[in-house]
């Protein structure tokens, strides 16, 4: 499949604002984007690496830090990330970090991050009032980034067979 997609909800659920990447990927899977796989990780990031191998494309969702206010939506390559090498566990070994247990050469997908700026990082279920009402942006700019890479493949694939 060209352009297949995977789609990686992060984060801890049991942390409030934390988990907003989790309660997207949930809203997804009721609904996924055609051609998508939407995957559940929480901080099992591990298990997220057979996924991110066989996928063309990924997009994680996550509570990012940034400079807006809670609630405020963030779109980031994988390069704009603040990588934290010293991490140790696996728990807290965060997507990227878990690749080098990956053998050289292995296939790794382009990915994107979109974020929300969290309000509460405490123990709890519940998302904070901004991140709540945020969460439908989340779960929207989720489908609509998917479907405009793939129609911009699909007029890229149309223009290179009419040349």
């Amino acid at each position: 499949m060209d352009g297949n997609w995977v789609i990686l909800g992060v984060g801890n659920w049991l942390r409030s604002d934390d988990g907003v990447g989790i309660h997207a990927a949930r809203e997804l899977l009721r609904n996924p984007p055609a051609d998508t796989r939407v995957v559940e990780v929480g901080t099992d990031f591990l298990s997220a690496l057979p996924h991110l191998e066989s996928a063309r494309r990924a997009l994680i969702l996550d509570a990012v830090h940034g400079p807006g206010a809670p609630g405020t939506l963030y779109r980031l390559p994988a390069g704009d990330l603040d990588l934290r090498p010293e991490t140790g566990s696996a728990h807290a070994t965060s997507v990227f970090e878990a690749r080098r247990f990956l053998p050289p050469g292995a296939p790794w997908p382009e990915i994107t991050v979109l974020g929300v700026e969290p309000l509460v990082l405490d123990y709890g279920l519940a998302l904070s009032k901004p991140v709540a009402a945020a969460l439908p942006r989340l779960v929207a700019a989720a489908r609509e980034m998917v479907c405009e890479r793939r129609h911009a493949l699909s007029s890229n694939a149309t223009h290179q067979v009419a040349s």
